[in-house]
């Protein structure tokens, strides 16, 4: 059996200590760190972008999830990979091309991850699964922390 690994989010961190919230998260023995970057245009929101991942790289050695919900998002993953993203995990409808954004990634040499919002079917993945590390399934619409779960 695999072991479950916990990816908890800093959406809900106090950002004024963003960085020992982090150094928090590592002693607790949390397996990867979830970050929400939201641009206000793909969802209504906005939260932090490559310089703040690049500032908390220093804090830990947990892989860093990267949740983009940006658009487009192609041309800002060089950006967040640089910045010291280990897995880059995109919404399809956020790119021209997903084959593209899923080669460029990697070729990156970072993991990808897809993710698909309550209203989206599995299908519209399907083909790519062989090609990816992660699948994320919103259990709300992007946007908002703290938001009901649609079943």
């Amino acid at each position: 059996m695999k072991k479950i690994k916990i990816s908890p989010s800093i959406l809900s961190a106090n950002f004024g200590e963003l960085g020992k919230e982090i150094e928090r998260l590592d002693i607790a023995g949390a397996d990867l760190i979830h970050i929400d970057v939201m641009d206000g245009h793909f969802v209504p929101n906005l939260t932090i972008g490559p310089p703040v991942i690049k500032a908390l790289r220093k804090f830990t050695n947990i892989p860093f999830d990267v949740h983009l919900m940006i658009s487009p998002v192609h041309k800002y993953i060089k950006d967040f990979a640089e910045a010291g993203s280990d897995i880059i995990t995109i919404h399809p409808e956020t790119t021209e091309n997903l084959n593209d954004s899923i080669t460029h990634t990697k070729e990156m040499k970072k993991k990808v991850g897809l993710s698909l919002n309550p209203d989206k079917p599995i299908s519209l993945i399907k083909d790519y699964l062989k090609k990816i590390d992660l699948v994320l399934i919103m259990s709300v619409y992007p946007g908002f922390g703290g938001q009901k779960i649609y079943p």
